[in-house]
């Protein structure tokens, strides 16, 4: 079987040389690219040919790409790259790499056409001043044979260590076996569910309870369809990074089952947290883990791809021993690795890089989401964006002479912003023209600015707040109904009033729709997915996306549920519930000594029922969640949970402490849940409400009561961990003994409502 490659990736592969270079230069967005290549092709004659399809083999390989136009009278074959500003500012390992790719393409015409000869041009095209500058070269057809052979030689080596690796990858795929002796409850029917996912195209929803091993399942069940699905790689997305660690645990104990495997695992962090010199800018002249990068790349690549397990610690051991940027190390490693763990962001993010790639190479992926209810709200804060008056005013003070009056008008467009007729609920229903073209203008201005000046002497400020232009610039053009237009109150800034405007996303459903469709399969699973309907609204999931509740492993003799409904939760009540929930939390202690939880659903309330129980009950061992605690600190926290220990601890619902913490056996014992978990009542959970009533026709329960349930749902589950575990959860609040409410929480839950409880 051959092993097929595109030219630009061929050519990176073998002609990319020197520095990593990241030194800030305006580059054209994608649209902007497209447009320039349209325009640059229009200026043609009528023998022009554009995206020329092009293919040749040389050994195992199959190169093949788009050429962006050739000319038949002219015999010319151009490669049309656009840009910004000075071309001499180039760094020259770039222009290496795209007379490489031409070449390529010259020599795949020759073939494709039967040419002698022809004429290469590279031409760049200026956006910003609509100029080309275009290099040209003639080259036999037998000059270019052997320049691709060469580029095809330098890869062919790897090409056939891949194909080994990618055929004995999927013939062990095809006989591994579940690395635990059997399935949990639940773990096959999950499994099952992925599986099937992957051999049909669907995506899957999966609620799952804890305990179950869903982890473990869902990799391995996506790892079984690589092969006959043909998939490329495998996505682990989670929102936190203790499921990162979960997942590098689970892909560990999967490869050790089968030592023949050889599963290349590939664990993506955070720029910030793989940054080795942070004090240092992203080039050679600054950075020694950039200068040579390329060179020193094809040892470090070699090393990597040869460890089973590159998690961020084995890859940032590679990187330093080789000298090159960990980071740009593992971005080069996603091309060649099986199963991927990053954050939700690398694949729903606008500017998503594993998406982005997939895109490009034409990937066929699986993707499996852990913790999936939290991507409602973290896909809402990816597409949301803010710009503030106050920072354009502090540019603008030593902003260079030729960019100040794009940006003066810019500032002068915030009157009208602040004048414009703003909605019943306080929100704009568009930006203004005269805003969004004064926007447009200050950022070709300052574009232009930044694309001329030099290295190193960019006002640190003012690129920053270009790249806010960017981000608010990219939204503004996408805004629709699903995002709303704030105006936030008016602060003084350098003795003026100053406005920040915000685009703020409520439904990220358009959004995240290509992304699920770019994908084979989806997976999203989480313990509180109920009801299904509210996250394929949210997310934009497909119509014939497959739900399943899977079995739980645990029985309802394992859990006590109490509702306490003489008690209320709510805002005006929270004073004079503080003695009757302390009193409650010390009756069950009293009964039954151990670890227990007790959340609440801000600081403030937390401090006044702790408060309480601390001057009531002095006796009892108590710790708190404080505000901003640290990774010291909260480590601290969870350490308190001593198997045999006997306490309680006070937590706010939804934090640190509400989900992804397992405290098994007698560590915990029991859960207070003193909340309903509803969002807070304000101007924007109120705009939320009546936009999705209108939109969903379901507005209460889609902004306050399934947000809420889940948080508590999720907060209870802390408990439970194994089919050996025993424990209680009391949720107080009247509101829990609503059939609406109920319908919500697991199924296997029994729950005890007022009449038999008794109450402090």
């Amino acid at each position: 079987m051959p092993y097929t490659v595109a030219v630009r990736a061929l050519c990176e592969f073998t002609a990319k040389r020197g520095d990593l270079d990241l030194r800030f230069t305006p580059s054209p967005s994608a649209q902007e690219g497209i447009a320039g290549h349209q325009f640059v092709a229009s200026r043609r004659g009528d023998a022009y040919e554009t995206e020329v399809s092009l293919s040749a083999e040389f050994g195992p390989l199959t190169v093949r790409g788009r050429a962006d136009g050739y000319d038949r009278m002219q015999n010319r074959l151009e490669e049309i790259k656009t840009h910004r500003g000075d071309l001499s500012r180039q760094p020259a390992n770039h222009r290496h790499l795209h007379w490489a790719q031409l070449k390529v393409y010259g020599a795949l015409l020759c073939e494709a056409r039967a040419l002698q000869d022809v004429t290469l041009a590279l031409v760049y095209f200026d956006i910003a001043s609509q100029t080309e500058t275009v290099f040209t070269e003639i080259h036999t057809a037998v000059q270019l044979r052997e320049f691709f052979e060469a580029q095809c030689r330098d890869f062919t080596a790897w090409a056939e260590q891949e194909m080994a690796h990618r055929e004995g990858r999927n013939d062990c795929l095809a006989t591994l076996a579940f690395p635990h002796p059997a399935f949990r409850t639940g773990q096959r029917e999950l499994a099952e569910s992925v599986y099937k996912g992957a051999a049909t195209g669907r995506c899957v929803m999966a609620q799952a309870p804890t305990g179950i091993g869903k982890t473990v399942g869902t990799t391995f069940a996506m790892l079984k369809a690589m092969k006959p699905q043909k998939l490329d790689k495998v996505f682990y997305l989670t929102a936190k990074s203790t499921g990162r660690r979960m997942a590098l645990d689970a892909a560990q104990l999967i490869g050790d089952s089968a030592p023949s495997l050889n599963l290349r695992v590939l664990e993506l962090v955070a720029r910030d947290k793989a940054c080795e010199h942070r004090d240092k800018a992203c080039h050679g002249d600054s950075c020694p883990l950039a200068s040579g990068f390329y060179d020193r790349l094809p040892a470090a690549r070699l090393e990597c791809v040869a460890s089973k397990m590159t998690d961020s610690t084995a890859v940032r051991t590679v990187a330093l021993k080789h000298q090159v940027c960990p980071y740009y190390l593992g971005q080069e490693l996603v091309r060649w690795a099986d199963l991927v763990i990053g954050d939700f962001n690398y694949y729903f993010d606008s500017s998503a890089m594993l998406h982005g790639m997939t895109t490009g190479n034409d990937w066929r992926v699986g993707v499996l989401a852990d913790e999936a209810h939290n991507l409602v709200e973290r896909a809402r804060a990816m597409y949301s964006v803010s710009l503030g008056q106050a920072p354009l005013r502090g540019v603008r003070l030593s902003a260079p002479v030729a960019i100040k009056p794009a940006l003066d008008k810019f500032n002068r467009s915030w009157t009208a912003l602040r004048k414009a007729p703003l909605q019943a609920d306080g929100t704009l229903d568009s930006l203004p023209a005269s805003f969004t073209n004064a926007l447009k203008q200050a950022v070709t201005a300052v574009e232009s600015h930044l694309a001329e000046a030099q290295p190193g002497a960019v006002d640190g400020a003012l690129q920053q707040f270009y790249f806010d232009m960017l981000g608010f610039q990219r939204l503004a053009e996408s805004f629709g109904s699903h995002s709303l237009i704030e105006l936030a109150s008016e602060s003084v800034a350098f003795g003026k009033p100053s406005t920040t405007v915000r685009i703020q996303n409520l439904v990220p459903a358009p959004f995240l729709k290509p992304r699920f469709a770019s994908a084979r399969s989806a997976t999203l699973f989480s313990a509180t997915l109920n009801p299904p309907r509210y996250y394929m609204d949210m997310l934009g999931l497909p119509d014939d996306t497959a739900w399943i509740d899977v079995q739980s492993p645990f029985s309802a003799d394992q859990l006590q549920v109490k509702v306490v409904s003489q008690i209320s939760t709510r805002f005006p009540d929270r004073q004079r519930s503080a003695a009757p929930i302390a009193r409650l939390i010390a009756q069950q202690f009293d009964e039954q000594a151990g670890n227990y939880l007790a959340f609440f659903s801000s600081f403030d309330y937390l401090d006044l029922v702790a408060g309480e129980f601390e001057r009531l009950f002095p006796q009892v061992p108590m710790w708190t969640q404080s505000r901003g605690m640290d990774e010291g600190a909260r480590r601290a926290f969870i350490d308190r949970f001593a198997p045999g220990g006997a306490g309680v601890g006070f937590a706010v619902l939804g934090g640190s402490f509400g989900e992804g913490i397992d405290l098994r056996g007698d560590r915990l014992v029991g859960a207070f849940v003193a909340t309903l978990g509803l969002p807070q009542v304000n101007q924007r959970n109120e705009q939320l409400k009546a936009h999705l009533e209108a939109a969903f026709g379901s507005g209460y329960d889609y902004t306050y009561l399934y947000p809420g349930i889940q948080k508590v749902v999720q907060a209870a589950g802390r408990v439970i961990r194994t089919q050996e575990d025993q424990g209680v959860v009391y949720l107080i609040d009247d509101r829990f003994a609503r059939a609406q409410v109920r319908e919500l929480l697991p199924a296997w839950w029994r729950v005890v409502m007022p009449d038999s409880i008794r109450h402090p």
